[in-house]
């Protein structure tokens, strides 16, 4: 037991040294846990009975998928389901391929070429939603179509698993039984979280601790229950999580889970650090090195192609393709278990670890400075963009004529919906900008003037007539493209009031010096509404019945059109 203590205390001190040094370089942390993991396992032999570790490691993937199936919500989904099912397949599909024949030509058999491909062509969950989460951009497009394709992956993810652990006993007989038992317990689990979990959990939801160890119980169940079956129990935890997503409670659970989500994402990122095999780098080099680039430049440029095709300007494809560019958890999940049944060679296992490790690490600066990333090759992505017109334009959805309009609304969604609700009512004349088709789509379908397209594509800004409109409001939160707009805006109108929104105060502040008239900060100015709320209505229970009425009624209007408040405090 006391090995136990000092093993993990090991861990947990010097993983926290190294998560200083990051924050006080003003780096990502997950680079300073797998660096952790190099020092005191291949290094310096620090832990040598990695046994542990590596059992905790398992747990923490669990219940890290757990969390992340909680934070994946179907509903939310449903308006880029399609583009998210059919990307995510073919992404896999493409991606597989060109894999499998790469891994052929480096000298790898067929089985081994098959684990090498399906293991490159997942992307980490895990990793993903949680940077997301971080840097709060969960419910934006970009972020809700990244999820769907991650889903999509998950699920084939499960069946791969499935698959590869009958081909020691390899029969169509006993694959049909597996996929049977897997879709047994799925169908099993809808059910459950569909008719038995809104009860359980509303009488659970009337106790914390007992709301907490509701959900964990959950978890630990599905996990047995699928390990029962012969699946991974990281599965099983998923699954749960994804029947507890849609409940009204999942936002508190997760709020009460999150600091066991922190811990083991330590614990399993020191893992792969640990699992490194310095010893067999050289024979691996090569393989290695052609494998590193398909991750991280073929896979993007795949994904790319794929959602530019949908139609999506060259932002979007770009912001999701990044977010892709690494391989996953259950990649090293399916690399351990064909150790296991002796299908890969320890070799290809420690290059898949070298691979999630750099991979992983990188896409964690990618997310990071991916807008900065974004604005300096955004002029070298023309062709993407060219492929996205061809597809708008089946859409039917022009760009403007150089027309007057008094207002210029870029970005409808949530906070824009008030605005524009509030402008009909004055009856100004008024063109929406939004980067989702399908929302440009629908407002022209209301007979509001709008376009589909990007606040920093310079093309679509050289078409908007900045001399003659009123007033300029900008709900899109991300820094570099409000200063692009604001400085646009400024060459040719210096009087026109200019609005743009933003989640840091630092930001507001480069944006009232860069010549921004009033710099919306969502959280802020919830807290400044309420104060006025309580100076117009304390006292008077009249008004604050007659104001709760309405706002029933406008969250009952928003819900219908897909407006969900954000998860972890995000703003769009």
């Amino acid at each position: 037991m006391e090995d136990i203590f000092f093993e993990i205390g090991i861990v947990m001190v010097i993983a926290t040294v190294f998560a200083y040094f990051a924050k006080l370089l003003k780096q990502p942390l997950i680079p300073a846990y797998i660096l952790t993991g190099v020092i005191i396992g291949p290094v310096f032999g620090l832990i040598t009975n990695t046994s542990i570790i590596a059992t905790l490691s398992e747990i923490g993937i669990a219940f890290l998928l757990f969390i992340v199936g909680l934070e994946i919500n179907i509903r939310k989904l449903k308006n880029v389901g399609f583009i998210a099912s059919f990307a995510g397949i073919i992404q896999i599909t493409s991606t597989f391929a060109i894999a499998f024949i790469a891994s052929l030509l480096l000298g790898f058999i067929a089985l081994e070429s098959s684990y090498i491909a399906i293991m490159i062509a997942f992307s980490s969950t895990m990793v993903v939603v949680k940077l997301l989460s971080d840097k709060k951009e969960i419910d934006t497009l970009h972020g809700k179509i990244i999820i769907g394709i991650l889903l999509i992956q998950d699920i084939v993810a499960i069946m791969a698993l499935t698959v590869f652990g009958t081909l020691s006993k390899f029969s169509f007989a006993v694959l049909l039984i597996s996929v049977l038992k897997g879709l047994s317990a799925l169908i099993v689990a809808i059910l459950i979280s569909k008719y038995a979990f809104p009860l359980l959990f509303a009488f659970a939801a009337k106790s914390r601790e007992l709301l907490f160890i509701s959900a964990i119980s959950i978890s630990l169940l599905y996990s047995m229950l699928f390990s029962y079956l012969g699946f991974s129990i990281a599965i099983g935890a998923f699954i749960a999580g994804i029947s507890l997503a849609n409940l009204p409670y999942s936002l508190e659970i997760i709020g009460r889970i999150k600091p066991l989500r922190d811990f083991f994402s330590i614990i399993f990122f020191v893992s792969l650090g640990m699992a490194l095999l310095l010893s067999s780098f050289n024979l691996i080099l090569k393989p290695l090195i052609a494998l590193f680039l398909l991750v991280i430049a073929i896979k993007p440029l795949i994904v790319m192609f794929i959602i530019s095709f949908f139609g999506y300007k060259k932002r979007i494809s770009f912001l999701t393709s990044v977010s892709l560019a690494q391989i996953s958890e259950f990649s090293l999940i399916v690399a351990s278990q064909g150790v296991i049944y002796g299908h890969i060679s320890q070799n290809i296992f420690s290059l898949v670890v070298i691979l999630a490790i750099t991979t992983i690490a990188i896409t964690s600066y990618l997310l990071k400075y991916e807008h900065n990333i974004y604005s300096k090759i955004s002029n070298y992505l023309a062709a993407f963009d060219k492929l996205s017109k061809k597809k708008e334009s089946e859409t039917q959805i022009e760009m403007p004529k150089k027309s007057a309009y008094e207002v210029i609304l870029c970005g409808y969604n949530r906070i824009g919906y008030s605005i524009v609700k509030t402008l009909k009512k004055k009856g100004k004349k008024l063109l929406v900008i939004d980067i989702d088709p399908k929302i440009a789509q629908n407002l022209k379908e209301q007979k509001i003037d709008s376009i589909y397209g990007d606040i920093s594509d310079i093309e679509l800004l050289d078409r908007l007539d900045f001399k003659k409109a009123k007033m300029v409001i900008s709900t899109v939160s991300t820094k570099e493209d409000n200063m692009l707009l604001i400085n646009k805006i400024r060459k040719e109108n210096k009087k026109i009031p200019i609005f743009v929104t933003a989640t840091q105060i630092k930001d507001a502040l480069e944006l009232y010096d860069s010549g921004a008239d009033y710099v919306v900060l969502p959280h802020l100015l919830g807290g400044e509404h309420v104060s006025l709320l309580v100076r117009e209505f304390i006292g008077n229970i009249s008004k604050i019945i007659a104001h709760k009425i309405s706002h029933i009624k406008e969250l009952k209007e928003r819900h219908g059109l897909s407006h969900e408040h954000p998860a972890h405090e995000t703003v769009n």
